[in-house]
């Protein structure tokens, strides 16, 4: 059967009807905060002991935004006739979020869990120089970082676990085996 001259015409009118009927809803940003998603993207935020300066993050950041300086310090040997060990330590975290597009890559390849998301964001600035936070400032937005989300109850046990569980229970049976014998 061939179309009726003039139906894409009446549908897209009746969509503009029914639109134009609805109340508009506007959201009152600054005096109502807005509902944001547990996990939503809004700054980053750094741990600092988690931090080993990789490099990690700044080599992968597609737009190079991330600054990191470090030095190595000697760290004397644990025990005697030990050798003496050498670590980074970092000087300079900081990032700038003017460069920033936000991709998470960042966050994805750290190894130490040190870049996190927080939901933080209204953190505008009237100098583009003020966007680059240091990691004092990356270390304050740690405190707006929600708890990660619970694991499901129902949801199988990772295998890592359950090997590391089955080797405990192996080895407490056999020390209760050699402890009831003596």
């Amino acid at each position: 059967m061939p179309p009726i001259p003039g139906s894409g015409l009446a549908k897209g009118l009746a969509v503009t009807l029914r639109t134009m009927t609805k109340r508009t809803v506007t959201a009152q940003y600054p005096d109502v905060q807005p509902e944001l998603p547990p996990r939503s993207r809004g700054v980053i935020g750094l741990f600092e002991e988690n931090c080993t300066v990789c490099m990690l993050c700044a080599r992968e950041c597609p737009d190079w935004c991330i600054y990191i300086d470090s030095h190595k310090e000697t760290m004397p040997a644990a025990a005697p006739g030990g050798r003496e060990r050498s670590r980074n330590v970092l000087d300079r975290f900081a990032i700038d979020f003017a460069l920033c597009m936000y991709c998470g890559i960042c966050i994805e390849v750290c190894p130490f869990d040190a870049l996190f998301w927080s939901p933080e964001f209204e953190y505008a600035e009237t100098d583009i120089h003020e966007l680059t936070h240091e990691r004092d400032k990356l270390r304050e937005w740690m405190w707006t970082v929600p708890e990660p989300p619970a694991l499901d109850a129902a949801a199988e046990e990772p295998k890592e676990i359950a090997a590391a569980r089955k080797t405990a229970d192996k080895l407490r049976a056999q020390d209760t085996g050699q402890g009831g014998g003596e």
